[in-house]
């Protein structure tokens, strides 16, 4: 990646020079990703601190330049939680891009298998091994899978949507999904 990126690498230090006390804990990382560029900014948890751009790169967003930016801000050292586009949550863990058998990092879901799509219940929790070759890992993860965060747009949008269509209609969360005034 080389030229074409612009990062800190002493957080800690530019934190300190604007009077913020940065604990880890209290910090998400947000990447953002296009076609043109790849951007990293820490998030307060409580959004009463400001956002601070960490990362920017204007090359596009691939598995090796997403290693180089997480190398270059140091996420090793602050193993912050992660959330961005699902572009971006597929490649933390290094799953393959495009079209996949197995495109979730949570469970087990075949996009394939398409007369079971908003009928099959009870998929199994993927057990995720993290080695290339297994089930639509096809590098290295970059990141722990319990620190990434779905995105809640994406959860808001269209997840949501599908996710109670599959519900079980005679159970109880369903009935309280159908009487909640939102």
């Amino acid at each position: 990646m080389g030229r074409g990126l612009v990062a800190c690498t002493d957080t800690d230090g530019l934190m300190q020079t604007l009077n913020i006390n940065h604990n880890p804990l209290e910090w998400r990382l947000f990447i953002d990703s296009s076609k043109l560029s790849l951007k990293a900014v820490p998030l307060h948890n409580g959004n009463t601190l400001p956002s601070i751009p960490v990362g920017h790169s204007v090359h596009n967003e691939s598995y090796e330049n997403m290693k180089i930016l997480m190398e270059v801000i140091n996420y090793d050292k602050f193993k912050w939680q992660i959330c961005g586009d699902l572009k971006v949550i597929a490649l933390l863990p290094g799953l393959q891009q495009g079209f996949t058998k197995y495109c979730c990092f949570i469970c087990e879901w075949d996009s394939r298998a398409r007369s079971l799509h908003y009928s099959r219940k009870g998929l199994a929790c993927q057990k995720f091994s993290g080695k290339p070759g297994i089930i639509n890992v096809e590098n290295q993860p970059l990141v722990e899978p319990s620190k990434i965060l779905l995105p809640s747009m994406h959860l808001k949008l269209g997840l949501m949507k599908n996710f109670v269509k599959a519900m079980d209609q005679e159970k109880a969360a369903f009935t309280y999904e159908k009487s909640s005034p939102d």
